[in-house]
């Protein structure tokens, strides 16, 4: 996918064949299509940011499918929309860390999924079968927020 004939330039078609092949991984992983598409897109892209023209002309769709992409991947914390100075179009952006923010960002979830979980406990009670089977759940969700925090802090050790 790199410098594919020396010239210093990519082959786009090249990159569009890996931007389809990627995304249809994440796709397979319970991702929305149209979102992997773009995220994947913004990955590949040098800069990290594209415009919705830009989005839409490389993959071959129209603006509305974009906008629904990105509202979906800002709403996951995989992009963040920017607008530069003096212009009306935004551009939307991914982070070089992507997958750590957002994996970082899971802790809310995972806090809001125990309450909801705590919740159902007393609800159903701790001694019934669905009672155990919720407690079972908060206990890994518990697990898993404090594995997750201690895999962080080891990941930013890691880097230089």
């Amino acid at each position: 996918m790199g410098d594919v004939d020396g010239s210093g330039q990519r082959d786009p078609a090249v990159v569009a064949e890996f931007v389809e092949r990627f995304a249809t991984i994440l796709v397979d992983a319970g991702f929305p299509r149209m979102p992997a598409r773009v995220l994947t897109a913004l990955l590949t892209s040098d800069s990290g940011r594209l415009t919705s023209a830009e989005l839409g002309e490389l993959l071959r769709v129209s603006p509305a499918a974009v906008s629904g992409a990105v509202r979906y991947l800002a709403q996951v914390d995989l992009v963040s929309r920017e607008r530069e100075p003096g212009s009306r179009r935004d551009r939307y952006r991914v982070h070089d860390h992507v997958w750590y923010e957002a994996t970082a960002n899971r802790d809310r979830t995972l806090l809001r999924w125990e309450a909801g979980l705590a919740d159902g406990v007393e609800a159903l009670g701790a001694d019934t079968p669905a009672g155990r089977r919720l407690a079972d759940s908060l206990e890994f969700f518990g697990f898993l927020r404090v594995e997750l925090a201690g895999m962080m802090q080891r990941w930013r050790e890691r880097r230089p």
